[in-house]
């Protein structure tokens, strides 16, 4: 459940700072938290499932620091890229 969690919080993060840092991903505070939501727990669900070791590291049962590492990256990424993706389409389509 704290690997959720912090999937979708750092989801959240990266989906925002993707909006800002790039005025074509932004689709709105509201959008890029969702966006990000979405993003860092689906990326952050399927990095175990591809890289074993991550997933060994995970179901120890331990937080360790590599696994809340791993976490916040996976899900940070995710946000940031579906939200960067999501922004791209709304914005070309709207163009």
């Amino acid at each position: 459940m704290e690997q959720i969690l912090m999937n979708l919080v750092a989801g959240a993060i990266g989906g925002n700072a993707a909006g800002k840092a790039s005025p074509s991903f932004d689709i709105g505070t509201i959008g890029n938290t969702i966006a990000g939501l979405v993003g860092g727990g689906v990326l952050g669900q399927l990095i175990p499932v591809l890289l074993p070791a991550i997933s060994a590291a995970a179901m120890g049962g331990n937080l360790s620091i590599g696994g809340i590492v791993t976490n916040l990256i996976s899900g940070g990424a995710g946000g940031a890229i579906l939200t960067a993706i999501i922004g791209a389409i709304k914005n070309k389509a709207s163009a």
